[in-house]
């Protein structure tokens, strides 16, 4: 017979499992969706161009997101402002698109900061302006 601890201890194993198969669920269908569009449209166009196609291939294949999500940034306990993920989708999966030469390492601190603030772990940055769009995706995992 397991003793409580052993129970509940697999009980969250379990629940985590179940959480990042979703996660990776939504992740799959994020980079799917972006493919899409970065097969259709190529590089060259504005980031908004891109968040606005991207919404529209996510609304075609039935996945949830928030366009322009709020998040709060506190300070020691003090709400000092707010900012804006470019996509937060099935409300686990942070995405920020970007349509820059290179990716730099202050992208993915935005990332992370996203992460932080949301509570969320998981985050895509993505760069369309590159030739093949999975050379411009990265996962960002914060624990």
């Amino acid at each position: 017979m397991a003793r409580n601890g052993e129970t509940q201890r697999a009980r969250r194993n379990a629940e985590m499992n179940h959480s990042s198969e979703e996660t990776n669920r939504v992740t799959e269908a994020v980079i799917g969706a972006a493919i899409e569009v970065h097969k259709a449209l190529g590089p060259g166009f504005l980031e908004s161009i891109y968040e606005e196609a991207l919404c529209v291939e996510l609304t075609l294949r039935g996945v949830r997101y928030t366009r322009q999500a709020p998040v709060a940034v506190d300070y020691k306990g003090h709400r000092i402002g707010e900012s804006r993920l470019d996509l937060l989708v099935e409300d686990t999966v942070v995405v920020e698109l970007k349509a820059v030469d290179a990716l730099a390492p202050v992208h993915t601190a935005q990332v992370i900061s996203y992460l932080k603030a949301t509570g969320c772990r998981i985050g895509l940055l993505i760069n369309f302006n590159v030739k093949r769009l999975t050379d411009g995706i990265r996962r960002i995992i914060h624990d």
